[in-house]
């Protein structure tokens, strides 16, 4: 008795974007001087088997089988596919600058952990270098810089769960000079009290309760002021792991995350008809 059961499915994304994948794929293949024909698929039936990974979290068996691929070449069109897209991610001078002519007038810093499949690999005192005890899992650290809207702009490369926020913002290359200098030009940061290391002219933050002291009327208001605005930051995570299922559970390299995030954000953009920002804004 035959097994295989076939249907048909929609793939819920702009088609505008799928073109862009595929534009980008095709200049790629141009530039390596890959030959006609010497690819199992095109640039469109790659780029949709991209998008499909992203945003349904296709397994990738599941993808090869459906492209009639194996499962090694899936696995390659899609680190092709992830690697292509995060080219195009804004770097911090770019959403910074187009933060700026938007006339934003401040911006969130908030980071999110990006769940993975249990590695054991060694860290610091023999910790596991990729669990992160907060959420009680294995994860990556990824910083996500967000417009006052919750809009996110940027994201971070990716550093194991077990570092904390400070960690991760200072290991960031750039990040907090560019902030600083946000700051002195009239577009603070505010984050929440996991960047309590990193308090400066950067960083707007909540005032501490120390054990044993009250908190001034003052630092109070001062202090639901700072979170009730810096609250919309969790939008920007939840934008990209809502909108984007393999953001939720990753099963690839742990290492891979910055690149997959910043794909991601890229995807986001196109999404929902947005401009990438360039250097070149104003």
């Amino acid at each position: 008795m035959d097994t295989i059961v076939t249907y048909t499915a929609v793939l819920d994304v702009r088609q505008d974007t799928v073109y862009f994948l595929a534009r980008l794929l095709m200049l790629r293949r141009f530039k390596l001087g890959t030959r006609r024909g010497r690819r199992a698929l095109g640039c469109y039936r790659q780029a949709v088997l991209v998008i499909r990974w992203f945003l349904d979290g296709t397994r990738v068996a599941q993808l090869a089988a459906d492209n009639r691929i194996g499962k090694s070449t899936a696995y390659d069109y899609l680190h092709e596919g992830i690697d292509t897209l995060a080219e195009c991610a804004p770097d911090l001078a770019e959403a910074l600058a187009a933060a700026k002519a938007a006339g934003c007038g401040h911006l969130n810093l908030d980071g999110t952990v990006v769940l993975t499949d249990r590695s054991s690999h060694p860290g610091p005192r023999g910790a596991d270098l990729w669990w992160s005890g907060k959420h009680r899992h294995h994860g990556g650290n990824v910083q996500v810089l967000s417009d006052p809207t919750g809009w996110p702009i940027w994201v971070s490369d990716v550093r194991p769960g077990r570092e904390h926020d400070t960690t991760c913002a200072r290991a960031a290359a750039g990040l907090m000079p560019a902030l600083e200098q946000a700051a002195a030009e009239g577009m603070p940061t505010l984050t929440d009290l996991g960047y309590e290391g990193l308090a400066g002219p950067a960083l707007r933050m909540p005032v501490k309760k120390l054990k044993g002291v009250e908190l001034s009327e003052a630092h109070k208001q001062y202090n639901l002021i700072v979170r009730g605005v810096h609250a919309v930051a969790e939008r920007a995570n939840s934008l990209l792991k809502t909108t984007f299922k393999a953001l939720r559970h990753v099963s690839v390299c742990p290492w891979r995350i910055g690149a997959i995030a910043k794909a991601a954000l890229v995807l986001l953009y196109l999404e929902h008809g947005r401009p990438l920002p360039t250097r070149h804004t104003t």
